[in-house]
């Protein structure tokens, strides 16, 4: 009997004790989180170099037989940067455009512009990067046999983006280029 009454009064207290640290089901348990996070689990994104850049291309108008260049416009958001081309250490990520010829169009030499020089906390000399709009222009030829044709080049933009304390994983951006042979 006594044995009995110990089991039946340790069980009340386990039980007491168990109801007291799980979490309710039918509200939230931190009422000072945001809505967002009261009733659903946690979600990460995950963050890489496109996040933070962008990259379209105008159409090229190209003469039959004769050059012209391109323009692919870079866009990085506003408290970011890229790596300019070259970079200033070899271990930086440059900022490459890779462009694929096409049957009436041969690519020629990518030109970058002149980076930006800024200092920043994680580096001990001021780093060479690209900001907000950049502009990269790719020197185009057109056949002369081919005549009035159009085409969309196939191109890669390689870029890290970072910000004033990290840098995020690499990524690319496919882009197409539109090219008008007249």
């Amino acid at each position: 009997m006594l044995r009995r009454k110990q089991f039946l009064i340790s069980s009340i207290f386990l039980a007491l004790f168990l109801s007291g640290c799980s979490q309710s089901s039918t509200g939230p348990a931190n009422t000072n989180a945001p809505p967002a996070q009261q009733n659903s689990p946690a979600k990460f994104a995950p963050v890489s170099s496109l996040n933070f850049v962008k990259a379209d291309a105008a159409a090229a108008q190209i003469p039959a037989g004769g050059s012209g260049e391109a323009i692919v416009r870079l866009t990085v958001q506003n408290g970011y940067h890229v790596n300019a081309n070259p970079p200033t250490y070899t271990y930086l990520k440059a900022t490459e455009l890779t462009v694929q010829a096409a049957d009436s169009l041969s690519v020629g030499f990518v030109t970058y512009p002149t980076a930006v020089t800024k200092k920043f906390s994680f580096a001990q000399k001021p780093l060479a990067v690209y900001e907000g709009e950049v502009p990269i222009k790719v020197m185009l030829k057109a056949a002369a046999a081919g005549g009035k044709t159009s085409e969309n080049l196939a191109a890669s933009l390689n870029v890290q983006a970072c910000d004033d304390q990290v840098c995020y994983p690499p990524g690319r951006l496919d882009i197409s280029i539109p090219v008008v042979i007249k």
